[in-house]
């Protein structure tokens, strides 16, 4: 009865976990993003399903691309890999509420000293004796003060962010991927622009050739379009440079040697998905780098419960048991059997406050992750305002810029007639040239600009887009 009444009391005092409980700390958020209108955050968690999220450019170069990264990127597979490792440190902890039990078989040839009538015999006047043992120990440590319990809840809440760090790491990959691939694209259309421009340059300078030869034109007007020429070729090839880094990168992202890999170029851009006019508060929720910053602050609060434990004496149930006897053919008798089992109570007197500095710097840590966790939910709301702005303000640009095009065009047209009619000099006609091929690239390069912005808001909302407003 004595031994029942101990055993339910232990049952008891294992529920006792000391420590604070953990609470999410609450984050100071805007009513609505200012960019957004009406859209409002929400409470950040990971639970939602993101979707294939890039599909919505309608590209299929793109989307095989981006297929590729949870397979091959280096970065991804090693978060696997730590994701995995924190699983497993998990069990580790969790095995901590069971009795531990071992067990050995072991046989001995030894002489030593015998007492006689005559006093103590030396070593070899000892008789040799044979021992065979065979034996197990049981231990069981009773998580009476919750030692044992936070260090699982903080197992637990770390793998827990182990796995938003995987998924932060799988959307920062494929986010990397459709910028850098809208870089390249981009870059493709201005070399095609080059293309053109260079042809028309070409034809140019055969025509001003053909007026310096019937001595229409001087030979300053044949140096100046040479001199065109020659420098939008310089520029083409200042893109192909470019191009080659992009496609080094992309090979990179998905896990391919860039000598091993080739993206053919295109004639154009991926289409521009539209801004909806309310966005879903939920969409904010899936970031999981918040996520993951929301557990660390778990994991780091049950920290201190870990550390205040020390403070308290631990339990200890032991027993050991087996046989032993001189010869293995009498082993399992019973006058060989030997046992013990008792609980043993052990509590640190003295440490010189080191416990107290492990509470210290585990309450500090705690602290410290709950700034994290708010500055990494202020960076969420800077990202998402500052593409909402780029989007809206780049939109502006374009209209305005397009405009600027087809006023160059125009200038273009009028100063070659104007050449043509002999009432301008060529540089005239070099200038308008330049202008209208510098309109030209501002076009691409905008529309580049929002293709970027469109992707980085898409990576800030936690990788997912709105069909509809709700």
């Amino acid at each position: 009865m004595k031994m029942r009444v101990a055993f339910l009391t232990l049952l008891l005092l294992s529920g006792c976990a000391v420590g604070p409980d953990y609470h999410r700390p609450d984050v100071a958020t805007p009513a609505a993003f200012k960019e957004a209108g009406d859209w409002k955050p929400a409470e950040p968690k990971d639970d939602a399903p993101r979707g294939n999220w890039w599909e919505i450019y309608g590209d299929a170069d793109l989307n095989a691309l981006v297929a590729q990264v949870a397979i091959s990127n280096q970065n991804v597979l090693a978060a696997a890999a730590q994701y995995r490792q924190a699983m497993a440190l998990l069990g580790v902890a969790q095995a901590g509420y069971y009795p531990t039990l071992s067990g050995s078989l072991s046989g001995n040839r030894a002489q030593g000293t015998s007492a006689s009538a005559n006093g103590t015999s030396t070593g070899a006047e000892a008789p040799i004796l044979n021992t065979v043992r065979l034996a197990y120990s049981a231990s069981w440590e009773a998580d009476i003060w919750g030692h044992i319990g936070r260090a699982v809840e903080s197992s637990d809440a770390s793998a827990q962010a182990s796995n938003a760090d995987l998924q932060s790491a799988l959307l920062s990959a494929q986010a990397t991927l459709v910028q850098t691939y809208f870089q390249l694209r981009t870059n493709d259309a201005q070399q095609q622009l080059l293309r053109q421009t260079i042809d028309a340059y070409r034809r140019s300078l055969q025509i001003t050739r053909n007026r310096y030869e019937a001595g229409v034109a001087g030979r300053v007007d044949v140096a100046q379009a040479e001199t065109q020429l020659k420098s939008t070729e310089a520029q083409a090839i200042d893109l192909g440079v470019q191009r080659a880094q992009f496609e080094h990168a992309i090979a990179v992202l998905t896990g391919k040697a860039p000598a091993n890999f080739q993206l053919t170029p295109t004639n154009g851009m991926p289409a521009l998905p539209p801004v909806p006019a309310a966005l879903p508060a939920a969409l904010l929720e899936r970031r999981p780098d918040i996520a993951g910053a929301e557990r660390r602050m778990a994991a780091a609060n049950a920290q201190i419960g870990v550390a205040q434990a020390a403070f308290f004496p631990a339990l200890t149930l032991g027993s050991t048991g087996g046989y032993q006897n001189s010869s293995l053919s009498h082993l399992l008798t019973l006058p060989n059997r030997f046992w013990s089992i008792g609980p043993a109570l052990a509590l640190t007197l003295f440490d010189a406050g080191a416990r107290s500095a492990q509470k210290e710097s585990a309450m500090a840590a705690y602290d410290k992750s709950v700034a994290t966790y708010r500055q990494t939910v202020l960076a969420a709301f800077q990202e998402v305002e500052d593409n909402l702005a780029a989007l809206r303000l780049l939109a502006a640009e374009a209209t305005m810029q397009q405009a600027a095009t087809q006023s160059a065009a125009e200038v273009l047209a009028l100063t070659e007639n104007q050449y043509q009619a002999g009432t301008v000099s060529y540089l005239s006609v070099v200038t308008a040239q330049a202008t209208a091929l510098g309109a030209q690239r501002s076009n691409l390069d905008i529309a580049g600009r929002r293709l970027f912005a469109n992707a980085v808001l898409l990576k800030a909302l936690g990788g997912d887009w709105p069909q509809a407003p709700r």
